[in-house]
């Protein structure tokens, strides 16, 4: 005899709406259950369960669980559905406090001395001496975007200049190695974790890259400012927290430098030219152009909405022209540096070879398998060792 299970359907709508799947992506009538047709088997319950990334043992509560995430979610969205964290969030989420745990401690074993600049930035201050104490900490000139001849090149540049100050960046656009589990840039764009030893900022590679600029350098005026949390910047717009409206406007400083951006801006024509032009010359997206000529009120609302909505009709054109395209594939080395960090790959590699780290330690921390951890160590140590000669 087959056993069915009731389950509440207010845990089978939640469990759906978590797992930011839609009914239609379930082999199992999950819908026909929540409007009570048909009853669950134990097996199909499992499976349910499985696809959902929701542990089997919460869909028998009566209430859907509370389930924080430990960090401010700083996220703005008209579709509220979207609040809720995806398995997919939770686990880069869990990698990344995992890592950042174990890398305090390995810093602090070597004698590290806390980071100054952690939390350094106390209001009020104005957007431009902020932004003038980064570049300064990072050794940028202002016109560092104008050195770089593309997004990609300025994107990596920073990323280096940050690292090297001491704080950990990776950059990718799916849950570990898994490639079935893309990370969805509607859902988050980026977080940052804040240590005074090893501050952590994840980016959603799953963006452009010039989006992506903006996406990291907004995080990194968090380091400053000493504040976690969760952004995804809907339409380019902070959320009404006063950290948030700082951190943004500091980090659109950073990049446009106000005094710069206006004398480029009377350079060109038309509102589309002039986004396009100045995107070339900051290397960031026409849209971030847009966001700050509407902030420094030289164009109207009703224009840069009007803009934002044209931009994002093509940028969807063009992301289902490249799917449909075959893609080269990526170097599998030098991803995995831009997914775990250089410094952190660096770090787990060094500790591993000077057995201050078990296997089991190594590829909990980085999720390769045993044969590809050993490979990857060896390629970090060769070249640390490369650059040291």
């Amino acid at each position: 005899m087959v056993t069915r299970v009731t389950v509440q359907p207010e845990l089978l709508r939640w469990a759906v709406d978590r797992s930011g799947l839609s009914y239609g992506d379930f082999r199992e009538p999950v819908d026909a259950w929540i409007r009570g047709e048909s009853q669950p088997t134990l097996r199909k319950l499992e499976a349910f369960a499985r696809k959902a990334m929701v542990p089997f043992g919460y869909l028998f509560l009566q209430d859907p669980p509370e389930e924080p995430i430990g960090i401010p979610d700083f996220r703005t969205f008209r579709d509220e559905k979207l609040r809720t964290f995806s398995p997919n969030l939770r686990d880069s989420l869990t990698d990344i406090q995992r890592r950042q745990a174990w890398m305090r401690d390995h810093l602090i074993d070597l004698g590290s001395e806390p980071l100054p600049f952690v939390g350094s930035l106390e209001r009020p201050i104005s957007f431009e001496r902020a932004a003038t104490l980064i570049r300064e900490r990072l050794d940028l000139p202002d016109d560092w975007q104008t050195q770089q001849r593309t997004w990609e090149l300025a994107l990596t540049a920073l990323r280096l200049s940050i690292e090297e100050a001491g704080v950990f960046v990776c950059m990718t656009n799916q849950v570990g190695l898994n490639t079935r589990r893309s990370l969805d840039p509607n859902e988050f764009r980026g977080f940052v974790l804040i240590d005074e030893y090893a501050p952590w900022i994840f980016v959603n590679t799953n963006d452009t890259k010039s989006a992506q600029m903006f996406t990291l350098a907004h995080e990194m005026v968090h380091i400053w400012v000493g504040k976690p949390g969760l952004f995804n910047l809907e339409k380019l717009a902070a959320s009404d927290d006063g950290i948030e409206q700082f951190c943004n406007r500091v980090a659109a400083e950073f990049l446009l430098p106000r005094e710069r951006f206006l004398s480029e801006w009377t350079k060109t024509g038309a509102l589309r030219d002039r986004c396009v032009n100045l995107a070339r010359v900051f290397k960031v997206s026409p849209l971030v152009v847009g966001r700050r000529a509407f902030e420094l009120e030289l164009i109207s609302r009703t224009d840069f909405f009007t803009f934002y909505q044209e931009q994002m009709e093509q940028w969807r054109d063009l992301k289902a022209l490249r799917k449909a395209e075959k893609k080269p594939i990526p170097v599998f080395w030098q991803q995995q540096d831009l997914r775990l960090g250089g410094r952190f790959g660096q770090a787990v590699a060094q500790a591993y070879a000077e057995r201050k780290l078990l296997p089991s330690e190594a590829r909990d921390l980085t999720g390769f398998s045993r044969d590809a951890f050993s490979k990857y160590a060896d390629a970090k140590l060769l070249q640390r060792f490369g650059a040291s000669e």
